[in-house]
Formats: C-alpha cells, structure tokens, sequence
C-alpha cells in the first residue's frame, strides 16, 4: 500500500491494521480508554511545534493528531456507533451552524457583538438539544457544571475561574492575586514548619490554582507560561552541562554553587542577546 493525499487511503489503513488475524496485535488490543491518553499527547505535541515555529514538525504531528481521530472514528465504527464520515458531518454542520454570519442570510451583515451573542444563543441551544437526547442525565445544577472534567488540568483550572468570574467571583486587578500568592506561600511555609506532608501538597495545589488565576489577570495564557518555562529551563540546563563539560567536569560531580553560577551566567548570556 503506497502514501497517499486522500483522507480514505488513512481509513483504509486504521482498517487493516484493526483487522482480526492480519491485523497489528497491539492496534487491535487498543479502546477508547487506552488510545485516548495518546490523542492527549499528540495534542501538545503539535502545540510544542506550534511553540518551536516548526512548520515541518507541525505538519507531521498533525498528521498524528488526525490519526488519533481516524482510529477512535474506527473503534466506534466496529462498535456500530459513528464512523469517520460522521464524525466530519458533526463538525461541518456545527461550524455552519456556529457561523451564520459566514454562511447564513445574513452573512457578512454581523457587528462583531452581534456574532458574540449569536454564539453564545446557539450554544445554549446546542446544550439543549443534548439534555433533549439525554433526558435521563442529572440536569446541572452548578455554574461550574460544564467545564469537562477531562480537560488538562490547567486548561480547568482556567476555565473554572472564567465560570466563577461571570458572576462575580473574582479579583479586581492582578496586584490582588499576587496578594494572595503571598498568603498562599505563607502557608506552604507553615504546614512546612509543622511537618505536615499532606497539608504542604494541598497548599502547593492551591497555591498553583492561584497562579493560573494570576495568568488569567495578566493575559497569560498558563500552560503556554510554563511550556516557555521548560524551555527555557532546558536551555539553560545545557548550558551548564556544556560548561561543565569543557571544563573536564560531570553534571553528578559539580556543586550546587558551581551549577548556580553557570545558571546566571546562561541568564546574563541571554539578556545580553
């Protein structure tokens, strides 16, 4: 079987692989549950392209992306629920439908407030339509009922305080979370004194929730902030290695000092550039 452009040459493929006998042992042992972990990973994977500027690395991990989608697409089509056409049908029409100032009567005729509350109607009545074809499902009572549960954990932490904020439960200004990092350290440092493990964890997730709040305040988006953070943590981390390297010295075998110097002489390097 040779590449190809077309979408159905990637279905065919995802089939073989999951066919009975002849098929791959390990894509045919695969669910929803253990394939779902993988969809994840590709995810950031491509946002890390997306980071890197690397527009070739992006088109393959896209291409990664788009192969979770088709195997998940061929699990449920073995289970008789959806096949991938369907799933693109899904899409298609909600986007139609989420975009009637592009596809609709009045397309091109939408003020830029007008297309923000159109959105937010046709989600509710999107919301809906679903507790329609659910009517067994529990209605959600809380105002935080609808942030996913599988989200990444940053992602809903965000999305919880954009909720909670709606309403009016939320600081004024960016200065009034940092007050409360400062409280939140305070304790850290207290369950510390008292050799409480547990406590220091809590306070550490707290303290961590409030600093997504404080992205959220400056504009920040929290986890592309801590994926520049790594980053540049890797960055720098060579450095001290290359350093030490050329000084005939291992990482294992340098102080604390010596790593802490080298840390801000990379620093210096890199405002220097």
């Amino acid at each position: 079987m040779s590449p190809s452009r077309d979408i159905n040459r990637l279905i065919e493929i995802m089939a073989q692989l999951r066919t009975p006998v002849t098929g791959c042992p390990w894509d045919l042992e695969q669910n929803f549950a253990t394939i779902a972990p993988y969809t994840i990973e590709e995810a950031y994977e491509v946002a890390d392209a997306i980071t890197r500027q690397d527009l070739e690395d992006l088109k393959d991990e896209l291409g990664d992306l788009l192969l979770q989608v088709v195997f998940h697409a061929r699990m449920a089509e073995e289970q008789n629920a959806f096949a991938f056409g369907d799933v693109v049908e899904a899409i298609t029409r909600k986007m139609i439908r989420r975009h009637p100032h592009v596809f609709g009567e009045r397309a091109g005729k939408l003020s830029p407030a007008d297309v923000k509350e159109a959105w937010g109607r046709i989600k509710a009545e999107e919301k809906a339509e679903r507790a329609a074809r659910h009517p067994h499902e529990p209605a959600p009572s809380s105002l935080l009922a609808s942030v996913k549960a599988g989200q990444p954990t940053l992602a809903r932490a965000l999305e919880l305080q954009r909720k909670a904020s709606t309403v009016g439960f939320d600081w004024n200004d960016a200065r009034a979370v940092l007050a409360k990092i400062r409280e939140e350290t305070d304790e850290i440092e207290e369950a510390l004194d008292a050799g409480q493990s547990d406590e220091v964890a809590a306070e550490v997730g707290d303290l961590m929730f409030v600093l997504v709040n404080l992205a959220r305040h400056v504009g920040a988006d929290p986890d592309s902030a801590l994926r520049g953070a790594n980053t540049k943590f890797e960055r720098r981390f060579a450095y001290i290695e290359q350093a030490l390297a050329a000084r005939g010295v291992a990482a294992a075998d340098a102080s604390l000092d010596e790593m802490d110097a080298l840390w801000n002489e990379a620093k210096r390097q890199e405002a220097a550039e």
